[in-house]
């Protein structure tokens, strides 16, 4: 049954990223939606920047090992890059209409840096985005109960993504962002609901979690080496995630600078909300089902949560939690995918193919 609803779910997904396509007139479409979306449209994409597998997977598991210490790049770095990029960056980027990020380093310094950092920012997503192809390979495998081998379920969930994306780009992107942000929202907030009662409330798990020291190691211990290690992870996100294609990309979509600016901020401020969530879901398990926990941790920390969904959990629930999860991944992934992807045709391969007109540079 829970299979079932999950094919249904994907087929939906992909219907609504393919009737996006039918708002792809030109490149500009393809690229940044015809700089066109309203502040609600452009919230939910900023918000589904960094709200993937990492989010409700990686975070929590850290979260078990480390407490607040070892969360402090991803959601707290992830958060400030998108609250900073709106507060210091969004109006003056958007006022110069560029298509991407590598367009601004031509305009400001010159072709060589233009080359440059597009290659930079090109292979600075392999990782990411083999990071949400991953996390579907492993759902995939798990839902399916190993008859859909972990490879398997990367090729079946790449096919699904790069399927939608390929066609509505940006709008593609949009759309099924906005609507599984709303998914993510409402499945999250019913099961923190489920969960919270089943534990006791939730200051029984906030507590639990804080006489276990899990909130006493955010700030690091007075020592150069310990602050160094906590700023670096810290700006490696919240400031070296600024001058990245999906951020300045999602940001372009607005229809005016304004909208550019607070769908920033607002995305930044939901994502950091919003990820607490997944947090006290996993610490909830410990409280709830501590000898699964022990278990799962000795194996693979991230495991937890999705195996506390479909041990101590109703089928409904685990509805909502695999349907959130994989409307996550899916958001993050699409994005991520478009981004070096055009990074790559307008900085890299459009100078070598001067002729080429608007049509043509589209199908590139």
């Amino acid at each position: 049954m829970l299979n079932t609803f999950v094919i249904a779910y994907l087929v939906v997904s992909i219907a609504i990223g393919l009737l996006a396509t039918l708002r792809v007139k030109n490149s500009h479409d393809f690229v940044s939606a015809g700089r066109s979306l309203p502040l609600s449209v452009v919230t939910a994409t900023m918000f589904a920047t960094w709200f993937g597998s990492e989010s409700i997977l990686g975070a929590p598991s850290y979260f078990l090992e480390e407490g607040l210490g070892g969360i402090v790049a991803d959601p707290f770095g992830a958060a400030f890059c998108l609250i900073f990029a709106g507060m210091f960056f969004a109006r003056a980027l958007y006022r110069r209409n560029l298509l991407t990020i590598g367009d601004f380093f031509r305009e400001r310094y010159g072709r060589e840096a233009e080359v440059i950092t597009s290659v930079a920012i090109m292979l600075s997503y392999l990782g990411w985005v083999s990071a949400q192809m991953i996390a579907l390979g492993v759902i995939f495998s798990s839902l399916s109960g190993g008859s859909i081998s972990h490879d398997e379920g990367i090729l079946i969930g790449s096919a699904i993504v790069i399927f939608y994306t390929m066609f509505g780009g940006m709008w593609s992107v949009a759309i099924t962002s906005f609507v599984q942000m709303i998914i993510i929202i409402v499945a999250l907030v019913l099961i923190t609901y489920v969960v919270a009662g089943d534990a006791g409330g939730v200051m029984v798990v906030v507590d639990h979690a804080n006489a276990a020291g899990k909130f006493d190691n955010f700030w690091p211990e007075m020592s150069t080496a310990s602050w160094l290690a906590w700023i670096g992870a810290f700006v490696t996100l919240a400031l070296g995630s600024i001058p990245q294609q999906d951020v300045f990309q999602r940001m372009n979509t607005a229809k005016n600078e304004h909208i550019a600016q607070y769908g920033a901020i607002f995305g930044g401020v939901g994502y950091l909300l919003f990820c607490m969530v997944p947090l006290f879901l996993t610490y909830a398990a410990v409280v709830i089902d501590p000898d699964m926990v022990a278990r799962v941790m000795a194996e693979d920390a991230q495991q937890v949560l999705p195996t506390f969904i479909q041990n101590d959990l109703p089928l409904i629930m685990q509805v909502l939690f695999f349907g959130a999860l994989l409307s996550a991944i899916m958001s993050t992934a699409s994005g991520t995918l478009l981004a070096p992807s055009t990074v790559f045709t307008e900085n890299l391969l459009k100078p070598l193919l001067p002729e080429q007109n608007d049509k043509q540079f589209l199908f590139m």
